[in-house]
């Protein structure tokens, strides 16, 4: 199927309800219910060719097939390890997620926050699963992946070596859960090595399609201890880190048996009574399930007994587990970062908890049609992607007295983990928020171009441009209608992207893209009022029939343009100019005749001196960002999807346009506009077509 067909067809099963939690889309087109059921009746446990037991799915650097690590690794299923495997045993707890030899900590106190909260899990973790009943070999999970829930098939094999599990594993070693989903969400990002490293937000927001945000801790806001209250009250899932100075710090322990560099998750913060003073206290947990701060409030410190024995049983600290308890002020001081993930999204500013407005879009950076860089690419930025947001009410209880409308922007890169394996790195992000201008208040579809962009200053900015999978930042503005403008902080760097808008009350947005259209007038010609010279230069072109073919208009034109210096050109196509007959030719008879080949001189005179107009660096080429404009003043219209297929059909290798593809270019707008509106007869935007009538079109 065409990209463009792919698009048309992703756009309507999204329409339908495809890609939510309750609909999830099947990755790797593998039905869950349709493997087993065929496994059962055969008599087999499935084997997963698409993530198969092999070194390739390990990993391809330090995971590699030649890589120490990987030696004498022997996939093996649960019932070949115990006797008696359990898929959850006495529910999904903390103590289920154990790390292995992988760098994952990250996930894996995400999991560990997942457990906190059972319909949350209870989506991540389809029920009904287990080594009993029905046993096939194949289990599945679901995952939100950049937009969209995934339900992901996988087969029980598992990475061990010499009988043990080589990664996540549960302290009951019959209990298998959190290694399977493990190896689903390897198997999702590529294979386990694409799991090495990454904040804990990542693990949050796939688990639950929330939006995350994070609080350096040195700038910690005096309400931030209410907020994580609040924030755990509300379901969130919170993780927190220690910031390492150099490689030398990864997973170093401090004196007081904290890890820097480490991925932390957050499971408790509560206030008791300590020597007559109200004290604040957080729980935290390691993922590696063992490894305990030895500070004050830890496990066995004296603390405990100066606290009653009922806030003592409540807050339930027990030894030797991964888990402690630490008060606020020496988290704050030892902890360097707090990530917070929204689930509803709730609103973390605010007493009352309610559910954010959403507004979610999938856009690309193309090179040479919307890969526009950050504005200090004057002659790109404004070909970026833009995205329109009308907030029309200020919050009921404003933040630090800041009164406005509060909204939070997050932009994510796609298939981050994914590509690894391929090299390529991440694109460095971010974006800029613009107050649309008067005049264009309340008109659909108006794209903010340089007379906006590169005159007014932005209104908001993303805190940064950076490399990292998203990036997300909180805005409070007065209300009105601003345009978001997400880029990459280079130009003619491709990417795909999901802009997420949150906002604390109702709001519009959309995407801003162009209402297709063309005001291309057909120029008069009356054969009586052609002058003589081109009279006499038409006959000698057309011949004895009085009309210019195909072959005949290809030396014609190539003649004429090979004269001129300003514009370069590899010369007209007999394609190209069978398009310019076809859009001319109005009694059929495949050639032009006297006033036809009038018209289109005529025609060809204007799209010069566009080209040349429009040729900025006088190159005698058109790049294809000056192709937009030029596309824009020869009476066009297009969206984004239509300016990158002009990009890929009619540039160069270099992205530039010669004044042959240009020509075609136009040529082919033109019928394709006509064509549409002659067949639009009520003008309702819409035609249907037989088989063979689109055949007929397509072919032209």
């Amino acid at each position: 199927m065409s990209g463009i067909a792919c698009h048309i067809a992703n756009c309507k099963a999204r329409e339908d309800g495809h890609g939510t939690n309750e609909q999830a889309v099947k990755y790797l087109k593998q039905d869950y219910e349709v493997i087993k059921k065929r496994c059962l009746e055969s008599g087999s446990l499935f084997s997963d060719d698409t993530f198969p037991a092999r070194p390739e799915s390990l990993g391809f650097n330090e995971l590699g097939p030649s890589s120490a690590k990987t030696r004498r690794v022997k996939w093996m299923r649960p019932k070949e390890l115990c006797s008696n495997p359990q898929f959850i045993l006495g529910g999904a707890t903390r103590t289920d997620i154990c790390q292995g030899a992988l760098g994952d900590c990250w996930l894996l106190a995400a999991i560990a926050s997942l457990t906190l909260q059972e319909e949350i899990l209870a989506r991540v973790v389809p029920s009904g699963q287990s080594f009993k009943e029905d046993y096939a070999g194949i289990f599945h999970f679901q995952f939100w992946q950049y937009g969209e829930w995934v339900d992901v098939v996988i087969d029980d094999r598992l990475p061990t070596r010499d009988g043990k599990l080589l990664f996540v594993h549960s302290a009951e070693g019959s209990e298998f859960w959190s290694a399977l989903l493990e190896k689903a969400y390897a198997k999702v990002n590529g294979c386990y090595e694409a799991l090495s490293g990454g904040s804990t937000t990542e693990g949050f927001e796939d688990f639950t399609g929330g939006i995350a945000e994070m609080y350096e801790l040195k700038k910690a806001p005096q309400t931030l201890f209410k907020i994580i209250q609040k924030a755990l009250k509300s379901g969130s899932l919170l993780g927190c880190s220690i910031d390492i100075t150099s490689a030398y710090d990864s997973e170093a322990v401090t004196s007081e048996k904290l890890v820097k560099g480490h991925a932390y998750s957050m499971t408790g913060a509560e206030e008791v009574i300590y020597k007559g003073q109200t004290e604040r206290l957080v729980r935290i947990r390691n993922p590696w399930g063992q490894v305990e701060w030895t500070g004050a409030w830890s496990d066995n410190s004296g603390e405990w007994d100066c606290i009653s024995p009922d806030e003592k049983l409540k807050l339930d600290n027990k030894a030797e587990d991964g888990e402690f308890w630490m008060s606020y002020k020496d988290f704050v001081s030892r902890y360097s970062k707090l990530e917070i993930c929204n689930l509803t999204p709730d609103t973390l500013s605010s007493d009352d908890v309610h559910k954010w407005s959403l507004s979610q879009f999938e856009g690309q950076w193309r090179v040479g049609s919307t890969a526009g860089g950050c504005r200090n690419n004057a002659a790109t930025f404004c070909s970026n992607p833009q995205f329109a947001i009308k907030l029309l009410e200020v919050d009921d209880d404003p933040h630090d007295n800041e009164v406005g409308c509060t909204f939070m922007v997050g932009l994510m890169q796609k298939n981050c983990r994914k590509d690894m394996r391929l090299g390529r790195d991440l694109n460095t992000i971010g974006f800029a928020v613009y107050a649309v201008p008067d005049e264009y208040k309340g008109r659909s579809n108006i794209r903010l171009g340089p007379d906006v962009l590169l005159r007014q200053r932005a209104v908001g900015m993303s805190d940064t441009f950076i490399n990292l999978r998203e990036l997300c930042t909180r805005f409070t503005l007065p209300p009105g209608e601003y345009v978001i403008i997400p880029s990459t902080f280079e130009p003619h760097k491709v990417g795909n992207f999901v802009m997420r808008v949150f906002s604390e009350k109702q709001a519009e947005a959309r995407w801003v893209s162009a209402r297709l259209g063309f005001t291309v007038l057909e120029p008069e010609v009356d054969e009586k009022g052609i002058d003589p010279h081109f009279r006499k230069l038409f006959v000698q072109i057309s011949g004895s029939d009085s009309e210019v073919s195909v072959f005949e208009l290809v030396t014609v034109l190539n003649k004429v343009i090979a004269q001129r210096s300003d514009v370069k050109t590899d010369g007209f196509s007999v394609e190209t100019c069978r398009h310019i007959v076809s859009l001319l030719d109005k009694d059929g008879t495949g050639k032009l005749g006297m006033v036809e080949f009038k018209i289109l001189w005529t025609k060809i005179e204007g799209y010069l001196n566009i080209y040349r107009n429009k040729d900025t660096d006088r190159s005698g080429t058109m790049s294809s960002h000056e192709m937009r404009v030029a596309i824009q003043e020869a009476g066009f219209t297009l969206n984004n999807v239509l300016l990158q297929s002009v990009v890929a059909r009619y540039s160069e290798a270099d992205l530039t346009i010669d004044f042959d593809n240009f020509v075609g270019c136009l040529v082919r707008l033109e019928t394709m506009f006509r064509l549409f509106k002659s067949l639009d007869t009520e003008e309702s935007g819409s035609v249907e077509f037989t088989l063979l009538a689109w055949m007929n079109i397509t072919m032209m």
